[in-house]
């Protein structure tokens, strides 16, 4: 049986700035379901290979394809209306709407009807709206206004946000930033659960290595711009190449500590 083909499949990537090398040839696959890490140390290249995936930013070369249409240029909302949601690592919502506004806002917008935004808002999609609150836990909070919520909640709000437009393939840019230890688990348990239910392909950047290795199927790391691993938690975290520029012995030694590994 023929493999189904990758979901997001990323060719060659490269971008410089001057004479800066900010990413280096980056080619890697992303399957429905599945969820990858993108890690590295500060300045690696991470936000820029995002942004080009996103349409933030266009590659001096290679190519970015997405069930097979190449998106390589393409600008972020026709990105974001091929099916790629993305979440950011400063939550932006606006503070004096409710929480189900928040959602209806972009539903209105997936719907093509932002020429009546305001309008038709309040009215929009309530039942949508609130299935996606619910599904990330936030029905009760329905009718609040934003600016009432803690930074946890405001979390989970831009996660239902970012599935509104009933994505394929989800960016999140250091999604636990910011949050206490547990909500970050919650968090990213909440994401992995909805991703396999529904079959969306995550690709998330971040700092936590409790997070990435708990949760990730695959872990990309990137150092100045080039890919130097790429494989299960279980081989980054062994890769000598990745302890020495990134993880570090202590924290690879934490880590296997945890699994009740020999050290």
């Amino acid at each position: 049986m023929t493999a189904a083909p990758p979901l997001l499949a990323v060719e060659g990537l490269t971008k410089s700035y001057g004479g800066i090398h900010a990413v280096r040839g980056v080619s890697f696959e992303l399957r429905a379901g599945e969820i990858l890490a993108l890690i590295g140390p500060n300045g690696a290249g991470k936000s820029t290979c995002f942004d080009m995936l996103n349409g933030q930013n266009r590659p001096d070369s290679g190519h970015v394809r997405l069930l097979g249409e190449d998106t390589t240029g393409k600008k972020p909302r026709e990105v974001w209306r091929l099916g790629v949601g993305r979440t950011f690592q400063i939550t932006a919502t606006f503070a004096t709407m409710t929480v189900r506004e928040n959602v209806q806002v972009a539903l209105v917008s997936h719907a093509h009807q932002l020429f009546n935004l305001w309008s038709s808002a309040p009215k929009f999609a309530r039942d949508a709206a609130g299935g996606l609150l619910e599904l990330v836990g936030m029905g009760g909070y329905a009718d609040r206004p934003c600016g009432e919520l803690a930074y946890g909640d405001l979390k989970r709000l831009e996660l239902a946000v970012a599935l509104a437009n009933q994505p394929s393939l989800l960016l999140m840019d250091e999604p636990t930033a910011g949050m206490a230890p547990r909500e970050r688990v919650d968090l990213m348990r909440l994401t992995a659960r909805i991703a396999r239910e529904k079959s969306i392909g995550v690709l998330f950047t971040e700092h936590d290595m409790d997070v990435v290795f708990e949760h990730a199927d695959r872990i990309l790391v990137l150092n100045r711009g080039s890919l130097i691993a790429e494989g299960s938690p279980q081989e980054v975290r062994g890769n000598p190449q990745v302890q020495a520029v990134y993880l570090g012995e202590g924290l690879v030694y934490d880590a296997r500590h945890r699994e009740g590994a020999a050290p």
